[in-house]
């Protein structure tokens, strides 16, 4: 007895060590040869708008939309078909179900062929990672082994999301998302009943039934599926039974192709990304595509649009058209005209006249000259050949005219428009070695639609820096340093002097500001526009840069502007956002409340406008000249050493300020001494007795 047990307890011992070693050996073959998990197959690349709302996808290498799939974002209806359809102890079971392997052998032995295969979805997921050649029971085998190992590894919510996302649902279709948004039309976070059970039927034999070309099978699988859910309490029997009132849908629907230009730019800096998030609000992308696309089909076949939306405060891009269709061979949709650089026109008339505000050479109701002149040989004219005579400042910005703004931009210089355009984030293109002259407010540079928004976001901002608005990717979101390219009091005379434009002809009336330009030839027609917080650009034009004969901004660019504002009012809560509030410092003053020397702008080009100041009396800083750059050097006490200002003319008693804030008490000298804060860029201004005012920037280091 005693020798039977010992021997009982030896095979004991060697039944459980080769137990022990077999499983050893098991875990060693499965570390060895563990399943493909890492599906080397690309996903299809999303990119999406600020919500995570798919914008616009891209097929993956394989030329198949695979989209990733979240249980989160997945219809629970649908899920419970699914397990109930296809795999009901999924949640109980390790990869393989004995039960179901049984029945499907009974099955098999019973009809002298296989009826069903006894796949769990772990097992299918092995399948569809591991794609076989042959049916066979060596490939089942192989299938059971991979369901066993991919149990080992991943959560069942992880095999059913990787399931889900891999499913094939008819030719390039793979995974439940691509298949609800390419036969219904949306993302399958909530399905109708007689959805959900068509997209548990496909993945069973995706060609056969595949409803755009076999509605027969499609309809009946669909019909089955929901049968067998009321059969197991999934769905009530009545809502099975009007199931079968619903047609299956009789064509594929393209996946979504929102802001396709900036999408397309998007992937091309970050082609391996699998999801790119943008700034576009996709509601506003959709609604305003509709109408850039409606106002194409009112113009000639070759015309172009594009449209920009911008948030002025963040540097957000909004909404992004490039063209009305980026198929369109036509009108040569695939450029993308939000990055073509053209001439802007008129455009940059408003920052020529915020400069001239902030140098104290004119406010709003200055009067100045719209006469014919010569500028050294270079002699403008206004768009439609007339003049107006002695126009106020105000009014020869909402005019648009062209002479009092080369009067102006003479006066600032073009260099110092260009500096200030710099301060925003843009640079215009100029002809090869070409230095900034009297024309480049009239159109003579180069600039985008993008930089043009930009500069515009940069004019109504209230923040102290100026803003990037990036490529819609927040690469370079926000401010991002420099100062505003006017100042706050310049830049409020600006906008409200440009919210007294009357709107275009049948346009609905808005509290918006904005200024049109045309280019030489009629190649180019804008508009840019804002409220309290946004900024739209639009063009109009041809991508070939043909002449368009009679686009203007006026009469092209700006019913789309309006029409465009008013549909972004139309999807908020809220209406437009109210133009900004003055500033400290700024008020409006009637002709008659000026100072004399602001009462007419004294700086004629053809010597027939007259100023009530006399030459001897105009004011004049001497030293330093603006743009000076100065070496400061340090004072006994190790302080910087004051810096003399010297003037000449003007009527005495003087106050100097730098950067806006008053140095010393009234002075009735020509020299005044300033002492520099530290090293940097300084705005010293000079205002006389009488209220002129002139002004230099200087760099201290």
């Amino acid at each position: 007895m005693r020798v039977s047990r010992r021997r009982f307890a030896v095979a004991a011992l060697a039944v459980a060590a080769a137990l022990a070693a077999a499983a050893v050996l098991l875990d060693r073959i499965d570390r060895a040869l563990p399943p493909p998990l890492d599906d080397p197959r690309l996903l299809s690349t999303e990119v999406v708008d600020r919500n995570g709302e798919l914008l616009r996808v891209f097929a993956n290498g394989e030329g198949r939309w695979r989209l990733k799939a979240d249980l989160d974002r997945i219809d629970p209806q649908f899920v419970r078909m699914l397990i109930a359809y296809e795999d009901k102890r999924f949640y109980h079971h390790s990869g393989v179900d004995p039960l179901a392997m049984a029945r499907a052998a009974g099955q098999w032995l019973a009809n002298g062929r296989i009826v069903s295969g006894g796949s769990t979805i772990t097992m299918q997921l092995a399948r569809l990672i591991e794609p076989r050649t042959e049916r066979s029971i060596a490939a089942k085998l192989r299938q059971m082994v991979r369901a066993v190992q991919i149990e080992r590894r991943l959560t069942k919510r992880e095999i059913l999301e990787r399931y889900l996302t891999l499913a094939p649902y008819g030719g390039n279709l793979e995974g439940v998302r691509a298949a609800a948004l390419s036969w219904f039309g949306k993302e399958p976070a909530r399905l109708a009943p007689h959805e959900a059970a068509l997209l548990v039927a496909l993945p069973q034999s995706p060609e056969w039934r595949r409803p755009d070309r076999q509605p027969g099978a499609a309809r009946l699988a669909r019909d089955r599926v929901m049968a067998r859910m009321a059969a197991e309490n999934i769905v009530d029997t009545a809502e099975a039974g009007r199931v079968a009132r619903f047609a299956v849908p009789s064509r594929r629907l393209e996946l979504p192709q929102l802001a396709a230009h900036l999408a397309a730019a998007a992937v091309d800096r970050d082609p391996f990304a699998g999801r790119l998030p943008t700034t576009v609000e996709r509601a506003l992308q959709a609604r305003l595509e509709a109408v850039v696309r409606a106002a194409a089909r009112r113009m000639a076949p070759r015309v172009s649009i594009a449209l920009v939306v911008a948030d002025a405060e963040s540097g957000d891009i909004l909404a992004s058209i490039g063209s009305p269709d980026h198929l369109d061979e036509t009108r040569s949709g695939w450029i993308d005209m939000t990055q073509a650089a053209r001439s802007p026109g008129s455009t940059l008339k408003p920052f020529v006249y915020g400069l001239a505000i902030e140098d104290g050479l004119v406010l709003p109701e200055t009067l100045i000259s719209d006469r014919p002149a010569d500028f050294d040989g270079y002699r403008p004219a206004n768009f439609d050949l007339t003049y107006q005579g002695d126009v106020s400042v105000r009014r020869a910005l909402q005019m648009s005219l062209n002479v009092p703004a080369v009067r102006l931009v003479e006066a600032v210089s073009p260099a110092r428009l260009v500096a200030r355009m710099r301060r925003a984030g843009v640079t215009p293109m100029l002809a090869q070695e070409q230095r900034p002259g009297l024309g480049l407010v009239l159109g003579g540079a180069s600039l985008t639609l993008t930089d043009l928004v930009q500069l515009y976001a940069n004019l109504v901002r209230q923040g102290p820096f100026a803003v990037a608005i990036g490529d819609g990717v927040r690469r370079e979101p926000g401010p991002f340093g420099g100062p505003r390219p006017l100042s706050p009091v310049a830049a409020w005379h600006v906008i409200d002097m440009l919210s007294g434009v009357a709107e275009p002809v049948g346009a609905k009336k808005l509290p918006v500001a904005y200024k049109t330009g045309t280019s030489y030839g009629y190649r180019d027609a804008w508009a840019v526009g804002f409220d309290g917080g946004r900024v739209i650009g639009v063009w109009v034009g041809r991508a070939d840069n043909g002449a368009v004969p009679g686009i203007s901004g006026m009469v092209t660019a700006a019913p789309l502007l309006f029409e465009a504002f008013d549909t972004l009012a139309e999807g908020r809560r809220s209406a437009l956002a109210p133009l900004p509030r003055a500033p400290a410092g700024a008020v409006r003053l009637a002709a008659a409340d000026l100072p004399p020397a602001l009462r007419v702008f004294d700086r004629p080009a053809d010597g027939h406008f007259f100023s009530p100041v006399p030459a001897t009396r105009r004011l004049h800083i001497a030293f330093p000249a603006n743009g000076t750059e100065l070496e400061s050097p340090l004072a006994d006490s190790g302080a910087p050493a004051p810096v003399v200002v010297k003037l000449q003319g003007g009527t005495p008693p003087f106050r100097l300020m730098a950067n806006g804030v008053p140095v010393e008490t009234p002075s009735r000298r020509r020299q005044m001494l300033w002492v520099p804060d530290g090293a940097g860029t300084t705005r010293l201004t000079v205002v006389d007795g009488v209220g002129q005012a002139r002004s230099v920037e200087i760099v201290v280091r």
